[in-house]
């Protein structure tokens, strides 16, 4: 049988076929590539979620306008800050504590001791640490900037600092602690107060400062 044309009815309807079926494979090829499409943003999307997570905390405190880079206490320089603290009560916090072993050591020495760290991953690490130690109980750790803690309850103040931040933290400490507590800087003195005690050498000095003290001997330009 033919159809218009001459065209037999059979080639009419193989063609018409074939019309139909190319847009199927066509979706079908196209959706494949869809779901690629999504897969693969999904796994770059993630990765970058990942990478900014760990990478954050590192980065964040660099871009303030202070920065208080992590820097491991050498072990004479805690033997040094221990020393110190002979003698002395109360409780005590180490401002920007990294990885825990100032307030770790103060712990096992009998003080009620805190660290106030901005990088998470330093706290997590120095809580577990604390605990590795048995000291969990009087070690604590927090993750908050030291510029916004009030410092009044504290009798003993550690502070591993760098130059830029010493100036301010002088004013900061001057207006909150109690006459009868004690600051204790090291690798860096403080510019305006005449310490109390030192002890140490190069890298591992540290500067023992007493608030009844500072305050008597004030003198700013």
């Amino acid at each position: 049988m033919e159809g218009e044309g001459g065209v037999p009815l059979e080639t009419l309807k193989e063609e018409s076929q074939s019309r139909h079926s190319l847009p199927a494979s066509f979706e079908a090829n196209s959706l494949q590539k869809s779901n690629w499409g999504f897969l693969l943003t999904g796994l770059v999307g993630g990765t970058l979620v990942a990478v900014y997570a760990v990478a954050t905390p590192f980065i964040t405190p660099a871009l303030r306008k202070v920065c208080l880079p992590f820097v491991p206490a050498t072990t004479k320089q805690i033997e040094n800050v221990v020393k110190m603290l002979r003698r002395r009560r109360g409780s005590l916090v180490d401002i920007g504590s990294g990885d825990g072993r100032i307030v770790i050591a103060a712990a096992k020495e009998g003080f009620t001791a805190v660290g106030y760290e901005l990088n998470p991953w330093l706290v997590w690490y120095s809580r577990y640490r604390a605990w590795r130690e048995g000291v969990h109980g009087s070690a604590k750790f927090y993750i908050s900037d030291l510029w916004k803690v009030t410092l009044s309850q504290y009798s003993n103040v550690v502070v591993f600092g760098v130059p830029q931040m010493m100036l301010q933290l002088e004013k900061k400490l001057e207006l909150e602690l109690e006459d009868d507590a004690r600051v204790i800087a090291c690798r860096f003195p403080f510019p305006h107060w005449t310490p109390d005690h030192v002890t140490g050498e190069g890298i591992d000095t540290v500067w023992a400062y007493d608030a009844s003290t500072f305050r008597g001997r004030e003198t700013r330009p």
